[in-house]
């Protein structure tokens, strides 16, 4: 199981375990209302249409934990993007800032015990600052994921964003020394 890789310049790619099926864990990528506990709410996600993704961490951590100074100016933003593939249960891809910083691409297979292998490709990502940020976003987004789905809550989201960020800034290390 791949926790965390850059197989290519500007590309993450993540691999998580998770304790759902696959028609569960393709509710929470797309559902808003689902989506917004480990991720983002905004609108639900449609095949070939723009869906609104609206950012509010406080919903994450079981604790009370208030924003970090360097994301306060983050609480409540909006993007709108695009999905670009809808293959239920299978897979789903969407736009990032519009393209202008590439696709995320989540890809779901079956696993034994009714779980769920998801993949998360980050492709197109523009730079060393962005690909430390999502890697870091991305990776404490899908641990929330696999908290929510355990029923076991991320108590705080923040600290875990940090840890996240610091084995990212690792695995980038790693990879340009590869």
């Amino acid at each position: 199981m791949i926790d965390l890789e850059i197989p290519a310049p500007g590309t993450l790619r993540m691999e998580r375990l998770l304790d759902a099926p696959p028609a569960t864990v393709w509710r929470y990528l797309t559902e808003a209302s689902l989506r917004e506990q480990w991720f983002s709410g905004g609108t639900d996600a449609r095949a070939g249409e723009a869906v609104e993704l609206v950012f509010d961490h406080d919903n994450l951590s079981a604790d009370d934990v208030p924003y970090p100074a360097a994301y306060a100016e983050y609480k409540g933003a909006k993007g709108v993007e695009r999905v670009l593939e809808f293959d239920p249960p299978r897979v789903f891809a969407i736009s990032w800032d519009g393209g202008k910083e590439g696709v995320a691409k989540f890809e779901l297979f079956e696993a034994e015990g009714d779980r769920t292998r998801l993949v998360l490709t980050h492709s197109g990502i523009t730079g060393p600052g962005p690909l430390a940020n999502f890697g870091g976003g991305w990776h404490s987004h899908l641990a929330v994921l696999q908290g929510v789905l355990r029923g076991e809550p991320v108590r705080d989201f923040w600290a875990l964003h940090a840890q996240s960020e610091a084995k990212v800034a690792a695995a980038m290390a790693q990879s340009s020394t590869s």
